[in-house]
């Protein structure tokens, strides 16, 4: 089951491998105990600052940046 949680509070950053043309904008924030959000910086957010995100535990960050760099990801 999918749950929703507002996130429009926090402080984003965009990740310094973004590359300036506007194609894969990935940000990340800091502030949840236990877990890191990141969102498509491409992607509006309606108007209470709220878009799509996908909340990973901070367990679960690593190994999912370290699938993303050695393109282990699949659909």
């Amino acid at each position: 089951m999918a749950s929703t949680r507002s996130v429009s509070w926090v402080a984003w950053r965009k990740s310094s491998y973004s590359n300036g043309d506007g194609g894969h904008c990935v940000e990340v924030a800091d502030g949840i105990p236990g877990l890191v959000p990141v969102r498509d910086s491409k992607v509006s957010p309606d108007d209470d600052g709220n878009g799509p995100v996908l909340l990973l535990t901070a367990r679960a960050w690593a190994p999912f940046v370290t699938a993303l760099s050695r393109g282990t990801l699949t659909a």
